[in-house]
């Protein structure tokens, strides 16, 4: 069968593999229908992903069919499914405390290990999560809605509070989305002004704040009112977008830090200590979440219709990616594998 590698930085190759063998027990088998493009693979393709190996072959937002099961299973052959590829050692300290997102052990499909971008691959059957209704579009979006889902978990947000979320990308989308779910006043940030007008037109969020226009301050205080707000989610992974936000948050503010980046961040102590800030990372999501961001998307509480903005076929990948991830309008591309 055919599968597309990223051999190196800015290099994706057609290679031939053999078919993945029987699944063993605990394993299924799986066709890939579709594949999103994250900014994990825009990162690596690019050359500065955190944690990252060349060759590797790309591709953990997976919408999927069952076609073979081992034994011990309870997924069936037939059914359709998103991949949590997020891949924990169950006996590892924090997978025994319920925190298998972050695993010490943890490898994370398409990044630390071989991906999706091919038409057949075994995976655990406990990481695949089923929908009678979704469509492969659908499940191949349900893991980078888990990822916002889960900052706005770490984040505890309530409904009544104010909540700023910087970046406007796919993740940060996402934090939107369960943002407003939990009944907080929402504000966006982002330098782009396309990702700023599809926030506004397509998203509904009327508060933006344009983060190269200047008196960024301001623009925040603008948004609520005169104060500055609750909670601030970094989407970005940029590490001037993540430091100033620092000095965005209300006293006894809470920031979640969902992008990442390579290298260290700084901030000035006083001013943290002052405003008695709380910081928190969020690394990828749990199981629980990927069950509910379905269940919200079957019950119609999650909008995917703006999210797809590109398109290729998998065949399409090394003559397209480069162009595509240059676009300006890029919210979201969606690789198709089968038709």
């Amino acid at each position: 069968m055919q599968a597309i590698v990223l051999a190196e930085p800015g290099r994706f190759e057609l290679i031939e593999q053999e078919p993945p063998p029987a699944p063993g027990p605990g394993e299924a088998q799986v066709r890939v229908h579709r594949i999103g493009v994250c900014g994990t693979d825009l990162h690596a393709f690019a050359g500065r992903q955190p944690f990252f190996t060349y060759p590797r072959i790309l591709g953990h937002e997976l919408g999927v069919e069952v076609v073979a099961v081992g034994a011990g299973t309870e997924v069936k052959v037939g059914e359709h499914c998103s991949v949590e590829p997020y891949l924990n050692d169950p006996n590892s300290r924090a997978s025994r405390a319920g925190r298998p997102n972050c695993c010490e052990n943890l490898r994370v499909m398409g990044v630390h290990v071989d991906g999706g971008m091919r038409p057949l691959i075994n995976v655990p059957a406990r990481k695949l999560h089923r929908s009678v209704k979704l469509s492969y579009d659908q499940l191949a979006l349900v893991e980078t809605l888990c990822i916002g889902a889960h900052g706005i978990e770490r984040a505890g947000l309530r409904a009544g509070e104010t909540i700023l979320v910087a970046g406007a990308g796919p993740i940060g989308l996402g934090a939107i989305q369960f943002a407003r779910a939990a009944g907080a006043k929402v504000a966006v940030m982002d330098m782009s002004a396309p990702r700023l007008a599809f926030v506004r037109e397509r998203v509904g969020i009327t508060d933006v704040v344009d983060a190269g226009a200047g008196e960024v301050e301001a623009q925040v205080r603008a948004a609520f009112g005169g104060e500055l707000p609750s909670v601030v989610v970094d989407a970005t992974g940029n590490k001037g977008s993540m430091e100033r936000c620092f000095t965005l948050l209300a006293h006894g503010g809470r920031l979640v830090f969902l992008g990442l980046m390579t290298g260290a961040l700084s901030f000035d102590d006083p001013n943290f200590h002052r405003r008695e800030l709380t910081l928190l990372a969020s690394r990828n999501a749990l199981p629980g979440t990927f069950a509910e961001v379905i269940a919200r998307i079957e019950r119609g509480e999650i909008d995917t219709g703006p999210w797809i903005t590109h398109r290729m076929k998998l065949a399409e990948v090394p003559g397209q990616f480069a162009r595509v991830a240059a676009e300006p309008g890029l919210v979201k591309a969606m690789i198709a594998v089968t038709d």
